[in-house]
């Protein structure tokens, strides 16, 4: 974009823009001056200043060239060290958010007329207010995101170290060819599957400590099913035999986890192969409807217990030894679901499915998914994904009621067979 190709309605609108965006982060400066009740930079008239000097540098810079946003950005960095100075000499750790915030509101404004940049207008105005929306809500979570990583332990940091290695250093280095027996072995893709369920599985333990099993029994359902929905039944399960009087609150807890499994399939498909989501998302999304429709019944019965379960502990899912495992296991059942779909057609892939499934649904998943890539019909890939899934929702349906006991396994066993009624009935129907 230059100068000549620019119209006045162009340079209105981006000034517009640059003011927005000023004044969402100087709209937070002031109301963190009120609260603190301390000097700052500035507030809700200075930020918007900033970026206004941030365009007109742009707008400069068209006739003049780059450096005048150069130039300004030096003067603001010289009066940001002079506050910083002052802040310093009032207070020993004044910190330096409020000046890190100023040099981005600057440069926000600077985007907004910067010539020669590969983005369309309404890309670039996309990108400046959508960025001033994540500063102003960085600075707005101050006490809950220092809340939050305090829950996170070195543990947890190790593990998020371990996972960017596995994911960025040693996965590219991988083949990226099949061999073996059947042809179907790929050392690359067995390591993108163990890359992406370590992945899911990581978030979700993370978002659990983050924010914490007592926010909510759907909050632990939801976020504690990401990490390991076995987990959750396990752990709520002999919370309810311990103590009876939490049987429906932790029938809730297991519901919500095991119903958000489904989900959660629906993603990994959708990320691997968008193609199979069209009919996948009928059987999955009537179990993910009924499976959470039964979960709201059972909360809206337990709302008069006083008492809710403890905590889901979790342990951290990506250990290098448990991904490994996950591996040799994936390599497993893509080899057997294979040589059963070769030697015994359909059945023998559904059989398959049913044996996986009982132990981990990933693997039967992501099998089925290479192979539906390879040429398998969609209507035998979505069925032999959904018997892995309802086999394995069975398991933990009788987990919850060996572990928990009869009052608890009825309460489950209900919900999960609604919702597998309802999957199935789907799948048959659309099938």
């Amino acid at each position: 974009m230059t100068m000549q190709a620019m119209t006045f309605e162009e340079i209105f609108w981006g000034f517009l823009i640059a003011l927005a965006a000023g004044a969402l982060i100087g709209l937070e400066r002031q109301q963190d001056q009120a609260i603190e009740k301390k000097p700052s930079l500035g507030g809700v008239r200075t930020f918007p200043l900033i970026a206004l000097a941030g365009a007109l540098s742009s707008l400069l810079a068209h006739s003049l060239g780059a450096w005048m946003v150069l130039g300004a950005l030096m003067v603001l960095g010289a009066f940001l060290a002079i506050s910083y100075y002052q802040d310093w000499v009032r207070d020993a750790d004044p910190g330096v958010t409020t000046e890190i915030a100023a040099l981005i509101t600057f440069l926000l404004g600077a985007l907004a007329l910067l010539p020669n940049l590969p983005l369309a207008t309404g890309q670039r105005y996309l990108l400046i207010v959508s960025s001033a929306g994540v500063v102003m809500a960085l600075l707005s979570f101050k006490e809950s995101l220092h809340r939050a990583v305090a829950r996170v332990s070195d543990d947890d940091l190790y593990a998020t170290a371990k996972f960017i290695i596995l994911a960025l250093v040693m996965l590219p280095l991988l083949p990226n060819r099949t061999f073996g027996p059947l042809d179907v072995l790929n050392p690359y893709r067995t390591g993108l599957m163990i890359v992406l369920i370590a992945g899911i599985s990581f978030l979700g333990y993370i978002a659990t400590r983050i924010v914490g099993a007592r926010k909510g029994m759907t909050v632990t359902g939801i976020l504690g099913g990401l990490a390991s929905s076995t987990a959750v039944t396990v752990s709520m399960a002999m919370r309810a035999r311990e103590s009876p009087a939490t049987v429906s609150v932790a029938a809730v807890a297991i519901l919500t986890a095991c119903t958000t499994m489904f989900p959660r399939v629906l993603a990994t498909v959708g990320i691997l192969d968008p193609a199979l989501v069209a009919n996948l998302v009928w059987p999955f999304g009537a179990m993910t409807v009924v499976g959470y429709a039964a979960a709201l019944f059972f909360y809206l019965r337990s709302r008069r217990e006083q008492e809710g379960p403890e905590p889901v502990s979790l342990r951290n899912p990506f250990e290098l030894g448990s991904a490994l495992k996950f591996g040799l296991f994936f390599a497993v059942v893509i080899f057997a679901a294979k040589a059963a779909h070769v030697f015994l057609g359909e059945k023998g892939l559904y059989a398959s499915s049913v044996v996986a499934g009982s132990t981990d649904v990933d693997a039967i998943l992501l099998s089925v998914v290479q192979f539906h890539n390879e040429g398998l019909a969609s209507a035998t890939a979505v069925t032999a994904i959904t018997l892995g899934a309802i086999t394995n929702t069975v398991v933990k349906a009788g987990i919850a009621g060996w572990l928990g006991g009869r009052s608890l396994g009825l309460r489950v066993i209900a919900g999960l067979g609604a919702a597998l009624g309802a999957g199935a009935l789907t799948l048959f129907m659309v099938g």
